[in-house]
């Protein structure tokens, strides 16, 4: 009966969640030999299984619980687990920890790529990697791309902390509402001649809006799970262009109604079009927010939305040229 070295601390990897100071005993070990050991070796990290090796290499698993029950004279050979789940030690910890789940392990060995026993990863370890995941899988579906703490803090910071977290972002909003309203007043002449226009503005802009939210909620959830932003474009694209192709079809019928045939299909190519920029927009920007190391969550909606009504205006006013 003996302990392996111990392993350093936690490092990400299963190596560094693993700990060599476990029992560990022959296969032809007894029972009672096992016990009489345990009580007089020195503390260990876990005792929750017996690692049973022969010479260097892993050959099974015996739980504390087995070994409670075993006659004296039964060899660890016939109680092991003679194939336990196993993982190297490059694995992430909390593959690890999920492997050792799915299998009803209370701890997990780990082994080189020649089966020799690096260490055990004992259940208390595997449980604080599973917690700390959860947190940090729950704060990325709040639009948290970073670790659990920094979404913690982003909750309880200070009234001074979020005005200059998110004053920037809508700084940046309210330059693009004064660029909007200037792009506008360019088309005077035409708002002018056909008022109908000026109708229609509201509702082209919160049509891309809509859809620009909806694209963005899918790439943010998308980011927080590692699901790449080309694994879901073609999709979200052709979504963007079908659902605007839609849109636009239950515009035309409404327009009608305040303006001419030519200010129906001006409201419905820009509303189809608007949808399809939006779409590529709300796409783009977390991305490239991801990108650049900062939070989707702040940004995203702010800047998103800037520039979709930016663009949807000119789209809308860019439609009314070519038919009006």
């Amino acid at each position: 009966m003996s302990d392996l070295s111990p392993s350093p601390g936690p490092s990400g990897r299963a190596f560094g969640q693993s700990t060599g100071s476990v029992p560990v005993a022959a296969p032809s070990a007894t029972a009672s030999e096992v016990w009489s050991s345990l009580r007089s070796s020195v503390r260990f990290d876990s005792a929750a299984d017996v690692a049973v090796v022969d010479g260097d290499r892993l050959v099974g698993l015996v739980r504390i619980e087995d070994l409670f029950c075993a006659a004296d004279d039964v060899p660890m050979s016939a109680l092991m687990d003679s194939d336990p789940p196993t993982v190297s030690p490059e694995v992430f910890e909390e593959a690890a920890a999920w492997k050792a789940v799915a299998h009803g392990q209370g701890a997990i060995a780990v082994v080189d790529e020649d089966g020799r026993l690096v260490g055990l990863i004992p259940p208390w370890r595997m449980l604080s990697v599973l917690l700390r995941e959860h947190d940090e899988d729950m704060a990325r579906l709040s639009g948290y791309l970073q670790q659990g703490d920094v979404a913690r803090s982003a909750m309880t910071e200070s009234v001074a902390r979020r005005f200059w977290h998110r004053l920037p972002w809508l700084l940046v909003g309210l330059v693009g509402a004064m660029a909007a309203a200037a792009i506008v007043g360019g088309f005077e002449q035409r708002l002018t001649a056909e008022v109908a226009l000026a109708f229609f503005i509201p509702g082209i802009v919160y049509m891309a809006d809509a859809v620009g939210t909806q694209t963005e909620a899918v790439i943010v959830r998308g980011l927080s799970v590692d699901v790449g932003v080309r694994g879901v474009a073609a999709r979200e694209l052709s979504s963007g262009i079908v659902i605007g192709a839609a849109m636009a079809g239950a515009a035309y019928p409404m327009a009608l109604l305040w303006g001419s045939d030519r200010v129906a299909l001006t409201v419905a190519a820009s509303i189809w079009a608007a949808c399809a920029v939006a779409t590529v927009v709300a796409m783009g920007l977390p991305w490239l927010l991801r990108s650049t190391g900062q939070d989707p969550a702040f940004g995203s909606g702010p800047l998103a939305t800037v520039i979709q009504d930016l663009l949807s205006i000119l789209i809308y006013f860019g439609f009314a040229t070519i038919f009006i």
